[in-house]
């Protein structure tokens, strides 16, 4: 090369000349850097993963969510359906049996079965309202009059007229039934059926329990009154609760829990009652270990009479006549027993309360605290005597002139 000449110079070059050598510094930012993304790629797939198992997770809790939701609403659906009970089957309807029966037409529309016993009420001296028990129907009049002395009938001019509670036998179904509503169902039936301002009422186990809605409701219209074993509410006002619940506990199992079914659940009685899981009411299902020995007895002499109408009972349904029956003997009532005045003077008329000592359906201690209460209600008991006594040889007789002198 020439002397004086000059050598050319790219930028480029120049440029790599004049940079400053790599520091170990900036190598250190770079390594951090790269493990910072590093890290966060890491975090990317966890999080990732994480929110895939949430979502397997949201997605199995929803289905079993969805399938217990499911179960509850099927188990619900099936509780509903079996505690609702079916419509009664009303004599005279489309689908129900045919009446048969002396009816008469209430006030509200509805109609009672009735039959007539004794003297013409034309010219009868003592005209009696027979309310029959749980389980029965007006032919059950039977069990006392089938005893009663002929001559006595005569002689005193005394007609009888037994009626079918509403559900049972030919009588209209009461869906609204209330305590009350029975006693005017007694006053409205005697209406209709010309009994006169006065009449008396006679009775038996649960229709023993209307006769004190009676004695309560239509007083001025009562002529006297005689109860005979009539069934207990063990929670009735006024009774004291041990005395209550030692009489409660006298029953058989099963039938304390029946009847605190029908007192606490009522809407579960039908349910209870028609179920095979636990051992029902020992009434309803015909146990005779509910019955004394003397009951057993008296019980053959018309079981053959009972057994010609005993599918006419329960002909409406269960639930309108027996259900009906527990939900409201056992329910809650506005008043107890214990609460009641003497409807009648001296010279008035007389209440009666009769009960057999060994009475194993309706224990005879309530009975007796409920006459000690009640100084004015003549009191009979009857030693060795079960629930059945009414039906004896005798006790007609002596309960109906009782009741009348």
């Amino acid at each position: 090369m020439a002397a004086g000449t000059t050598r050319k110079i790219s930028a480029a070059s120049a440029r790599a000349h004049t940079r400053k050598p790599k520091t170990k510094s900036s190598s250190k930012v770079s390594d951090f850097c790269g493990n910072v993304v590093m890290r966060l790629h890491c975090v990317a797939e966890f999080l990732g993963f994480a929110c895939i198992v949430h979502l397997t997770y949201c997605l199995t809790l929803r289905v079993v969510e969805e399938n217990i939701v499911g179960w509850l609403c099927g188990v619900l659906a099936w509780a509903y359906q079996a505690a609702r009970p079916p419509p009664p089957q009303t004599c005279g309807s489309a689908d129900g049996p045919p009446v048969t029966a002396s009816r008469v037409q209430l006030k509200d529309g509805r109609y009672l079965a009735y039959q007539e016993y004794g003297v013409a009420k034309d010219i009868a001296k003592h005209k009696i309202v027979f309310v029959h028990g749980f389980d029965s129907c007006r032919h059950d009049v039977a069990a006392l009059t089938a005893n009663l002395s002929p001559d006595i009938v005569e002689s005193k001019g005394i007609y009888i007229v037994s009626f079918d509670r509403p559900g049972y036998g030919e009588s209209d179904p009461h869906p609204t039934r209330t305590v009350k509503s029975l006693a005017f169902d007694i006053e409205d039936l005697a209406d209709q059926l010309g009994l006169g301002s006065k009449f008396y009422v006679v009775g038996f186990s649960m229709g023993g329990q209307v006769v004190w809605t009676c004695l309560k409701y239509i007083p001025h219209r009562l002529a006297g009154a005689a109860l005979l074993a009539p069934v207990v509410n063990y929670w009735w006002p006024g009774i004291p609760s041990n005395m209550s619940g030692e009489a409660y506990n006298l029953q058989p199992a099963q039938d304390q829990w029946a009847l605190r079914v029908a007192h606490y659940m009522p809407w579960l009685t039908y349910w209870w009652n028609t179920q095979k899981l636990f051992p029902a009411s020992s009434v309803i299902s015909h146990n005779p270990n509910v019955f004394s020995q003397q009951d057993k007895e008296v019980m053959m002499k018309y079981f053959g009479v009972r057994k010609e109408y005993q599918a006419l009972v329960r002909q409406q349904g269960e639930y309108e006549s027996l259900h009906r029956d527990m939900m409201i003997g056992f329910g809650t009532w506005e008043f107890g027993p214990t609460d009641l005045k003497n409807p009648f003077s001296e010279s008035e008329g007389s209440v009666h309360l009769w009960h057999g000592e060994d009475d194993r359906l309706v224990p005879v201690t309530l009975q007796r605290y409920i006459a000690h209460q009640l100084p004015w209600i003549k009191y009979n008991e009857i030693s060795g005597a079960g629930h059945m006594f009414p039906a004896a040889d005798g006790m007609a007789d002596k309960i109906i002139q009782e009741l009348i002198s």
